[in-house]
C-alpha cells in the first residue's frame, strides 16, 4: 500500500486556495502587460540581473533636450565661421562645404584648422550645452524623460554603472533630483580618488569629460586613444557587465570601439538600441558581442518603456512575496487549531499542485547541453516554484504536532516521482529535477532541529522511500539529504555566481537561500548560521548508521584514506573552530541525551563518539588534502 493510502488521503485536485488563485491571477495580468517582444526580453534580463547591466549612452540620449549632437555642432560651426568670413546664408551648409573644400566636413579637422585650444573648444561647447534662462523656461537643455527613467532604474537597483560620451550634466542632474549622488569620473585624477565601482550606488564614467572642464576629448586624436587607467576600467566593465547601448553610433569614438572589440567575454548580453538599422561599424560591435538590436523611435520611449516593464516585474515579485507570506501565515494558523485540519490539507494540496504546474510548464530542457545562464534559470525556476511549499514545510517542522508527518512524506514522494517521469537526457540535468525534494527535506528538517523534535527527525531521516524506476528503496537521509543526494556531486552548482571555485557549492548555496527563507520558522537570522551548522553536522553524523562495521573501521584506518566510504560533509566541515564547537555542543549537552533517546546511533553514546571520530577524520583528511 502506498503512503497516500496509509495516510488516508491523496493529493487533492481541488484548487480553492484564494491566496493561490490571487497569486496566479496577478501573474497572468503581469504577463498580459508584458508583451512577448524585444523590450520584454531586455526587461527580464535587467530585472533578473539587478546591477549587472551597464548603460553606454551617446549624444542621441540628450537630443530631445535640444542639446546638439557632434554632427550638428559641426554644421553650426561651419555656418558661424563662414558667415563671419562674409559668406551668405546657405540652405545646406554641408553641401556648401563639400563644394568649396572637396570633402565632407569633420569636427576634428575643423577645430584643428581654426587653431582652437582646449580652453576655446570648451567655451564653444559651453554655449551649446549650458541652458540659458530662456532655455529653462522653454524646457530646453534640461533632463528629459529618458534621463529621469534612467535615474529611476538606478534608484530601484536595476542599473548601477553608466558609461557616456556626453559632455552635458543631464544624467547627474536627474540622478540628484531623484536623491542619488553618483560617483562621477571625468578624468584620470577623478578616477584615482573615486569610490570603487563595487561600492558605488551609481558609477558614472564620462569618457570624454565634462563641458565645464578643459580636459574634454572631442578631436580625432583625443578620441583615438584613452589613458591606460581608462582602458583598464573599460576592460573590467565590458568583461563583467552586460551592455545596453543607446544614442551612440560607434562611428567616431575609436578608443571606445577598440575597448569593446578587445573584450573576449560574453558573460551577459548586449542590447543595442537605435532608430534605424545600424551602420557597418555598429554592426561589427553588435556581432562581436552577439548582441540584439532593438529598434525604437527615440531614447525617451525606450527608457520609459524599459522602466515600466521592469517596475511591472518588480511589482509581480513583490506580489509573489506577499502571496508566499500569506500562504505561510495561513499554514501557521491552520496547524495551530485542530478545527482547521481540512483547510490545512486543502492548502497543502493546492500549493503542491501549483508547484508542479510551474516547473512542468517552464520548458526546462534536459536533453541538450545548456549555458551557465540557462542552468541558473533552471535552479531559479525550481526555487521560485517551491518557495512557498518549502517555507511551509519549515513551519511544519518547527510547530507541527506530528500529525503532519504523513502529509510531508507523501508530498516528498510525489515530488520525487514527478522528477523521475523524465528518464532520458543529460545526467546532471535529470538529477537536478529532484532538487525541489531537497528543498522540502532541508526546510522540514531545519524546522525540526530548530524545535528540537528529535524523535520526528529520526523517524523522518530513516523513513523509506521508493523511487520510480529504482529497484531498491532507500531512506530520506540517504537519498534526499543534500549532502547525500546524487545531484550534489554534479558540477551544476559551481555555475552559480560566487560559487565557481567552491568545494561545497550546494551546501553554501542552501545556506544562503535558507538564510533568506527561514525567517518564517527559525527566528533571528543572526543565529541561523549556528542552526544550519547544527542541522548539517547532525545529518552527517546520523549517516554513520548507514555504514557497516567494516566501513566504519576502514574510515578510521590510517591506510588508504581516500579509498573508503566516509561521512558526507558540507560547508561546516571546513571551519574547524566552529565545527569543534558544534560537536562539543552535541556531545556535552542535553542534545546528546535527547538524540540518543530519540533513537539516533542506536541509543549508544559509544556509537555517537565513533561517528564523531569518523567525521573528524574525514575533516582532517579534507583539510590536509
Amino acid at each position: 500500500m502506498c503512503r497516500c493510502c496509509r495516510w488516508g488521503r491523496g493529493l487533492s485536485s481541488r484548487y480553492n486556495c484564494t491566496s493561490v488563485l490571487s497569486e496566479k491571477s496577478e501573474f497572468i495580468a503581469a504577463m498580459t502587460t508584458l508583451a512577448n517582444d524585444d523590450l520584454t526580453r531586455i526587461a527580464f534580463a535587467v530585472h533578473e540581473n539587478p546591477g549587472i547591466f551597464a548603460l553606454l549612452l551617446g549624444s542621441g540620449v540628450s537630443r530631445a533636450a535640444e542639446i546638439p549632437t557632434g554632427w550638428e555642432i559641426t554644421k553650426d560651426l561651419i555656418r558661424r565661421v563662414s558667415i563671419a568670413n562674409g559668406e551668405k546664408e546657405q540652405t545646406d551648409w554641408v553641401d556648401w562645404y563639400r563644394n568649396n573644400f572637396g570633402k565632407n566636413p569633420d569636427y576634428s579637422e575643423l577645430v584643428g584648422d581654426l587653431g582652437m585650444s582646449p580652453e576655446e573648444r570648451r567655451s564653444i561647447l559651453h554655449s551649446y550645452i549650458e541652458p540659458t534662462l530662456d532655455d529653462r523656461q522653454e524646457n530646453r537643455k534640461i533632463p528629459t524623460s529618458a534621463h529621469y527613467a534612467i535615474a529611476d532604474l538606478v534608484r530601484n537597483g536595476s542599473i548601477r554603472v553608466i558609461v557616456t560620451t556626453n559632455f552635458d550634466r543631464l544624467i547627474e542632474n536627474a540622478l540628484r533630483e531623484k536623491g542619488i549622488e553618483p560617483t562621477v569620473i571625468t578624468s584620470v585624477d577623478a578616477l584615482k580618488g573615486a569610490e570603487p565601482i563595487t561600492h558605488s550606488k551609481c558609477y558614472l564614467l564620462k569618457l570624454h569629460g565634462d563641458y565645464m572642464d578643459v580636459r574634454i576629448r572631442n578631436t580625432d586624436s583625443e578620441l583615438s586613444k584613452y589613458p591606460p587607467e581608462y582602458n583598464a576600467l573599460l576592460d573590467r566593465i565590458f568583461d563583467e557587465f552586460g551592455l545596453i547601448v543607446s544614442g551612440w553610433s560607434g562611428e567616431w569614438d575609436h578608443a571606445l570601439r577598440d575597448a569593446i572589440l578587445r573584450c573576449p567575454a560574453r558573460r551577459y548580453s548586449m542590447f543595442w538600441v537605435a532608430r534605424r538599422d545600424p551602420n557597418d561599424v555598429a554592426r561589427r560591435l553588435i556581432d562581436h558581442r552577439a548582441g540584439r538590436l532593438i529598434t525604437m523611435p527615440d531614447s525617451e520611449s525606450f527608457f520609459q518603456s524599459l522602466l515600466d516593464r521592469v517596475e511591472t516585474l518588480n511589482q509581480t515579485r513583490r506580489q509573489r512575496t506577499e502571496a508566499v507570506e500569506l500562504i505561510v501565515n495561513s499554514a501557521k494558523k491552520y496547524i495551530a487549531n485542530p478545527d482547521y485540519q481540512i483547510q490545512f490539507h486543502d492548502l497543502m494540496a493546492s500549493q503542491t499542485k501549483i508547484s508542479f504546474e510551474k516547473i512542468n510548464g517552464a520548458s526546462l530542457q534536459v536533453s541538450d547541453h545548456i549555458s551557465k545562464e540557462e542552468i541558473r534559470r533552471h535552479i531559479g525556476v525550481y526555487e521560485s516554484s517551491f518557495e512557498a511549499l518549502s517555507r511551509t514545510f519549515g513551519v511544519l517542522g518547527r510547530w507541527g504536532k506530528d500529525s503532519e508527518f504523513g502529509e510531508v512524506i507523501s508530498i516528498i514522494d510525489s515530488t520525487l516521482n514527478n522528477a523521475d517521469r523524465q528518464r532520458a537526457g543529460i545526467v546532471n540535468l535529470l538529477l537536478l529535477r529532484a532538487y525541489p525534494s531537497v528543498l522540502l527535506v532541508t526546510a522540514y528538517s531545519i524546522g525540526l532541529v530548530r524545535s528540537r523534535r528529535w524523535k520526528v527527525l529520526y523517524k523522518f531521516y530513516f523513513e523509506q522511500i521508493e523511487r520510480r524506476g529504482e529497484n531498491e528503496s532507500s531512506c530520506v537521509l540517504e537519498d534526499v539529504f543534500h549532502l547525500c543526494w546524487k545531484g550534489l556531486r554534479s558540477e551544476i552548482w559551481t555555475n552559480l555566481e560566487g560559487l565557481e571555485n567552491s568545494d561545497r557549492a550546494l551546501s553554501e548555496h542552501l545556506y544562503q537561500l535558507f538564510r533568506k527563507w527561514s525567517g518564517s520558522f527559525s527566528g533571528d537570522s543572526q543565529d541561523f548560521e549556528e542552526l544550519f551548522q547544527l542541522w548539517e553536522i547532525i545529518g552527517s553524523l546520523a549517516y554513520s548508521e548507514l555504514l557497516s562495521f567494516e566501513e566504519k573501521s576502514a574510515a578510521l584506518s590510517p591506510d588508504h584514506p581516500g579509498a573508503v566510504k566516509r561521512l558526507p560533509f558540507g560547508r561546516s566541515v571546513f571551519d574547524r573552530e566552529s565545527r569543534d564547537r558544534t560537536i562539543r555542543r552535541i556531545q556535552n549537552s542535553e542534545i546528546k541525551n535527547d538524540l540518543l533517546e530519540a533513537g539516533f546511533f542506536g541509543g549508544s553514546p559509544a556509537q555517537l563518539d565513533l561517528a564523531v571520530d569518523i567525521l573528524n577524520r574525514t575533516a582532517g583528511w579534507l583539510n590536509w588534502r
